[in-house]
């Protein structure tokens, strides 16, 4: 996975759009940061879980998704490793992190697998 493959993914979901956040790429849905690139350093991302979800891909893919250390980490921020994510999984994770900041009146107009 690349930096752009991530970002590609990241806008394909409805009304995401990037901006930028302390230095760092982000991606936000009606203002709401759900995904962020080279965070803590190049080659890495941040997607935002739910600590449930965070649990999830952390125990489906060790190696690619990583709590982020202290508080961050404890409240939805999990880094993604690109070098080694699977498209597929990043897709779902990324959808998660979105659902996650999307407002509920966004939610109900889409179905989920929204990047199948």
């Amino acid at each position: 996975m690349t930096p752009n493959q991530f970002r590609r993914l990241a806008l394909s979901f409805p009304e995401s759009a990037e901006q930028s956040h302390m230095g760092h790429p982000d991606f936000r849905v009606r203002g709401k940061i759900f995904a962020t690139l080279n965070y803590p350093s190049k080659g890495w991302g941040m997607v935002k879980l739910t600590p449930d979800q965070q649990q999830e891909f952390v125990k489906m893919d060790g190696k690619t998704f990583v709590p982020v250390k202290g508080k961050w980490g404890q409240q939805e921020s999990t880094n993604v490793e690109l070098k080694s994510a699977r498209e597929e999984l990043l897709a779902e994770a990324l959808e998660a992190a979105w659902r996650n900041a999307a407002p509920k009146t966004l939610l109900g107009q889409f179905s989920p697998g929204l990047t199948k």
